[in-house]
Order: C-alpha cells, then sequence, then structure tokens
C-alpha cells in the first residue's frame, strides 16, 4: 500500500502541471476565439458601412462656365 501512495505521490506533481498548463491553454483559446468572433462582426459592421456609403449618388458641383 506504501509503494502506491509513492508513486501517486510521485506522479501528483506531473498530473498537477497538466492541469495547469491544460486549463491555460483552454483560457487562451477561448479568448481568442471571442476576440476572432468580436472582429468579424466589427469587421461586417464596417464593410456594411462603406457598402451604404459607395451605394449613395456621390453630388458633384457643376462647373460654372
Amino acid at each position: 500500500m506504501e509503494d502506491i501512495l509513492a508513486g501517486l505521490g510521485a506522479l501528483a506533481p506531473t498530473v498537477l502541471v497538466g492541469l495547469v498548463f491544460w486549463l491555460v491553454m483552454f483560457v487562451i483559446l477561448r479568448a481568442d476565439k471571442h476576440e476572432r468572433r468580436a472582429f468579424s462582426k466589427i469587421e461586417a459592421e464596417e464593410r456594411a458601412k462603406l457598402a451604404e456609403s459607395s451605394a449613395a449618388p456621390i453630388h458633384t458641383p457643376t462647373p460654372r462656365n
């Protein structure tokens, strides 16, 4: 029984480091996903504004002679 506990005690630091690494990577990837989604939304809004402004007729003054 002591051998099993010693083995588990030896593996505990490795398992903890692995869990911390997994948690950090999970948080980073989740933040990246949300950031990309926000940038896509902003870009879509800007493209819609650009399309709207380019569709409007441009008023150019006529030259006077």
